[in-house]
């Protein structure tokens, strides 16, 4: 696959435009803590009385504020120059995330609202906007101690605990402008199916007319494998292409963790003979499926060896530094012999999913989750898991969906069949968006209806593990963590076993102090550990596939493989001999070796 036509910190690499403008940079910023902006006339002509650098979050350092205080209202300000103005040309002003509920004002002019801390929005400015020196003014609503609200391990007070981090307040995720032609496209859904070796495309048209055509141009490592044109006969339409190059046996061009294919897609939309809009994008050719009790990757078994990630970042929080950040994790997580990640409570940036589906990693995608069930929850955790399901829906690395983990959001699932129902309302709502993909209903325990048995278990003595797991049988009857694995009037019904969080070891290799759910005294002592609880899960027969807690230290808990800067704690190659079963003498030599 080509790499990306711009620069690699273009923020939405399934959906490439070559012109865009990168709005990141100094904005102006002031707290309202009254929320008397607006009715003060914020929205126009008020110089802020601070600067921040966007798009980091005011509680985080390279946002250059750094203040850990709970301000729930905060205001953005900035001058956007448009040199000219063309006619039948809309300005589409894009916000990656700003957590949690966003307004947007041009030229004094709203343009945008938005509810829903991790997903993206855009804002049609074209009629707000002039030549020369346009005025964007954002206004950022939090609600910190509103705990039914989706908000991942963002802690609802001002200094993190246990295993909740520093809150996130505001823009978080690149901010850019876009100019189209007045129709354009709008979204872009592909859908592979290797056993009939072709790709489904859904074509979304903003703006849409009769006499639009689309051309599809395929190819694989440069090479055109297929190009076919139709008419837009309504604003969506759907075309299915056949790969006729495609053979696994003979081409190995399916796409996997060990070989990540990638097919490059573009889409030149046409009025009359006028060329008014081209988008780049890619493809993987690949299938996830359970065939006979198993996860199947390709129609093959395929045995999942994942990590926990948080997705934090020293000095960003939830924001990485840059898109070679990103890219590091992801060559960390293999270099360690992972062949996949579950992103924990976050919706991840776009651009870490590209670099998962260029370099290979498989990846569990997951809701932030609130902490208490009320109906306001169950109306904005529905809206923006949507959003997300949808913005993610192309990338081939994404395998499973995780609406809920371990009952946050409905703590009562035991006895509220309402809070069960919710369960199983977005088990089938993920279903309804994306029927290609593994969903669970509550990631850990107190399953109603999941594709997988996950199970959550922190117990670090191996022989402990190595009964608990020595069946299906055991497994599923074990009360790991003092909980049930399924709800009272819900049973197994043989899915795949995946033990979807372990470990959790703490050993402290920096300046950092903290917790984990057990303590190492040494790299020595860590070895051991890690082979206490590895060993019988890898032993195990009852299960398929394991995520392991976690890829790093965050802030306060000090239990990752490597330290919040990223530094291994052991050396790489020792935990990849881990995840290859390879538990012998050597390894301890070779950590005491070091």
């Amino acid at each position: 696959m080509k790499q990306l036509k711009c620069s690699p910190d273009y923020p939405r690499p399934q959906f490439v435009r070559k012109d865009w403008q990168n709005l990141n940079g100094e904005w102006e910023f002031q707290y309202d803590d009254e929320n008397l902006g607006e009715q003060q006339g914020w929205t126009s002509g008020k110089k802020l009385s601070r600067t921040i650098l966007v798009p980091f979050c005011y509680q985080s350092e390279r946002s250059g504020i750094g203040e850990k205080a709970i301000h729930d209202t905060v205001w953005y300000r900035r001058t956007l120059h448009l040199t000219s103005k063309r006619a039948h040309y809309r300005q589409l002003l894009h916000f990656g995330a700003a957590d949690y509920s966003a307004r947007v004002w041009v030229n004094g002019i709203l343009v945008a609202e938005h509810e829903g801390g991790h997903t993206p929005f855009t804002a049609d400015i074209t009629y707000a906007a002039r030549e020369g020196d346009n005025e964007i003014v954002v206004k950022v609503r939090d609600y910190s101690t509103d705990v039914t609200l989706p908000r991942g391990k963002q802690f609802w007070k001002e200094q993190p605990e246990q295993v909740f981090y520093t809150g996130t307040t505001g823009i978080w995720q690149t901010v850019w402008l876009e100019e189209v032609y007045e129709s354009y496209l709008g979204a872009v859904y592909l859908t592979p199916d290797i056993d009939r070796n072709d790709i489904r495309i859904r074509l979304v048209t903003q703006g849409w007319h009769p006499g639009l055509r689309v051309r599809a141009r395929i190819s694989f490592e440069g090479k055109l494998v297929s190009e076919d044109v139709f008419i837009l006969h309504a604003p969506e339409e759907t075309r299915t292409i056949g790969l006729h190059d495609f053979n696994d046996h003979g081409m190995g061009r399916w796409w996997s963790p060990e070989h990540p294919h990638l097919y490059d897609i573009s889409f030149a939309l046409f009025d009359g003979e006028q060329l008014i809009d081209d988008v780049d994008s890619y493809f993987g050719m690949r299938k996830i499926a359970i065939v006979d009790g198993k996860v199947c990757l390709n129609n093959r078994p395929y045995y999942m060896k994942l990590v926990l990630d948080q997705g934090y970042f020293p000095g960003g929080l939830l924001t990485a530094p840059n898109g070679e950040a990103l890219r590091q994790d992801v060559e960390l997580t293999k270099a360690m012999g992972f062949n996949g990640a579950r992103k924990h409570q976050k919706i991840e940036d776009p651009r870490y999913l590209y670099w998962c589906d260029v370099l290979g990693l498989l990846v569990w995608g997951e809701m932030a989750n609130a902490y208490q069930y009320s109906e306001t929850y169950v109306q904005r955790i529905t809206q923006e898991w949507q959003q997300a399901v949808l913005r993610d829906y192309n990338h081939p690395c994404i395998v499973a969906w995780v609406p809920i983990n371990e009952s946050w959001g409905v703590p009562n699932m035991l006895i509220d069949k309402k809070q069960q129902q919710h369960t199983l309302a977005m088990y089938y709502l993920t279903k309804s968006l994306d029927d290609t993909r593994l969903v669970l209903s509550n990631d850990g325990w107190e399953h109603t209806h999941s594709d997988l048995a996950t199970i959550h278990d922190y117990e670090h003595r191996r022989e402990v593990l190595a009964e608990r797991y020595a069946t299906v049988e055991s497994a599923i009857d074990s009360i790991a963590q003092n909980r049930w694995i399924y709800v009272p009037g819900y049973a197994y019904g043989g899915e795949p076993i995946h033990l979807s969080e372990f470990g959790g070891i703490s050993y402290r290799k920096s300046e950092a102090s903290g917790w984990g759910y057990s303590a190492a005294v040494d790299g020595e002592d860590y070895l051991r550990r890690l082979i206490d609880v590895m060993q019988p899960v890898a032993e195990s027969r009852a299960i398929q596939g394991y995520c392991y807690t976690q890829l790093t230290d965050v802030e306060q808990e000090i239990n990752g493989l490597l330290t919040f800067n990223r530094e291994p704690k052991l050396p790489l190659e020792v935990i990849r001999k881990l995840n290859e079963g390879n538990f012998g003498t050597d390894s301890m030599k070779q950590i005491s070796d070091r």
